[in-house]
């Protein structure tokens, strides 16, 4: 399977452009670099279908709205879909919601957030345990966030893991929503995952399971 990685923005957050079978492309956490992301999906001749966050982060979301309105312009609306118990990131109330997840490691400075805002789009699909996204799985980890998810393809062996799990790492658990025993729960439901899945995590370079494992009890 081709998966585009683009590095966006000031945390070096992970978007992913993956192509589908049926047409059209997945992409994964538009964090940041409307235009680039715009300008890739352009070049390999794809819309995107489907815009799926692993998460309600900032840093993986901020792009959505200059996505939205440059497909929109050409009467192209993809679905916008995200957890359920992230979805207030998204929406008219959404802004509120980011500078009270900022505030925990910023001291209540909004410049990052000022910087980038525009008014987010409501989701247009909540996300639930089990639902399929094309041939993805959708696996809930709580713990990063209360909405944190997976996306998980069986068959090709391939782990998309947002901020969950990391090459050497895993997600902080001091913003707002987060749970060091949720998120130990969570690394335990992927660590028995077979050991060749491959792992595209929302920052980094992509590990697998197998590669994962010894490094936490």
């Amino acid at each position: 399977m081709n998966i585009e990685k683009i590095i966006v923005g000031a945390i070096a957050t992970n978007c992913y452009i993956i192509p589908l079978e049926s047409g059209g492309a997945l992409l994964l956490d538009p964090g940041d670099g409307a235009k680039e992301i715009i300008k890739k999906l352009e070049a390999f001749h794809l819309d995107p279908r489907f815009i799926v966050f692993t998460h309600g982060h900032f840093d993986h979301l901020a792009a959505l709205p200059k996505i939205i309105s440059h497909y929109a312009q050409a009467g192209f609306h993809p679905e916008i879909m995200i957890h359920k118990n992230d979805a207030y990131f998204l929406g008219k109330e959404a802004y509120k919601h980011h500078c009270e997840s900022l505030r925990a490691i910023s001291g209540g400075d909004n410049s990052f957030i000022d910087g980038l805002w525009e008014e987010m789009p409501e989701p247009t699909t909540l996300l639930e345990e089990g639902d399929l996204v094309e041939q993805f799985k959708v696996l809930c980890l709580p713990g990063h966030s209360s909405g944190s998810i997976a996306l998980y393809d069986e068959k090709n062996a391939l782990l998309l893991s947002g901020d969950t799990l990391f090459k050497r790492g895993v997600g902080r658990t001091d913003l707002p929503g987060g749970e060091p025993e949720k998120l130990e729960e969570s690394l335990h439901r992927l660590f028995a995952l077979p050991g060749n899945t491959a792992v595209y995590p929302g920052h980094g370079p992509s590990t697998t399971i197998a590669a994962e494992v010894p490094y936490y009890p």
